[in-house]
């Protein structure tokens, strides 16, 4: 279920928007301030903001940056009482998708937050996955069960190649030329230095290999 992220310092709004968004199949996690819903999205991140503005310390436009900065895909809302034309171009210049003036219609704001999540999906870059191993094309993100993998931008590319055609045996030349953009002739241990550093980081926890060497054919992503 999409986790909805509500930022608002008045304790009624929290209640009311926990209370209808869970009961609207949503899972809703909620922050009194700009500092608290930075800490909340970073431990679990969120597929939607509901984001107040007038708050006391760090504000919502505030929170709209910082959030900006660290994923410039992710829909954030702006729900507020600044309900001036001028408030409103403010807030849609600085980065928000949506904005939503107090006092609100429940029914209406659930709406647009469906016609956000929506539009989200369709736009977003796609998430790969091939049994506990996902890689996200969009924040560039690597992960396998829980354990998050840093990638280089090399790796990232080839791993997204083996995720791209699972179970598909990938010649070397094929290799070089979608990730390095050319041939080396097969003179070059390049790709084998990857394929291994792929490997120690997929590994790295004990975890089954996943791509595996035929000889004389190339590499395949699958499970042993």
């Amino acid at each position: 279920m999409p986790r909805i992220l509500v930022v608002d310092d008045d304790p009624a709004v929290i209640s009311v928007l926990r209370r209808g968004l869970t009961y609207e199949g949503f899972s809703v996690d909620t922050a009194a301030s700009g500092e608290e819903a930075l800490a909340v999205a970073r431990e679990r991140y969120p597929d939607l903001v509901i984001l107040d503005v007038m708050m006391p310390g760090m504000d919502g436009l505030a929170v709209l940056e910082r959030l900006r900065a660290a994923d410039s895909q992710l829909p954030v809302l702006l729900l507020t009482a600044k309900d001036a034309p001028a408030d409103e171009v403010v807030g849609l210049h600085r980065g928000a998708d949506d904005y939503v003036v107090k006092p609100f219609e429940f029914d209406v704001l659930v709406a647009h937050v469906r016609a956000l999540l929506r539009r989200h999906e369709a736009e977003r870059p796609p998430v790969l996955r091939f049994g506990d191993l996902t890689l996200d094309t969009g924040t560039r993100r690597a992960a396998r069960g829980e354990r998050e993998i840093e990638l280089t931008n090399l790796e990232f590319d080839l791993l997204q190649q083996f995720l791209q055609h699972p179970q598909r045996v990938l010649p070397k030349e094929l290799l070089l030329t979608r990730v390095w953009g050319y041939d080396f002739g097969g003179n070059s241990n390049v790709l084998e230095v990857y394929v291994k550093q792929l490997r120690q980081k997929l590994e790295a926890a004990g975890d089954s290999r996943l791509i595996h060497t035929l000889r004389g054919a190339g590499y395949v992503l699958r499970e042993t």
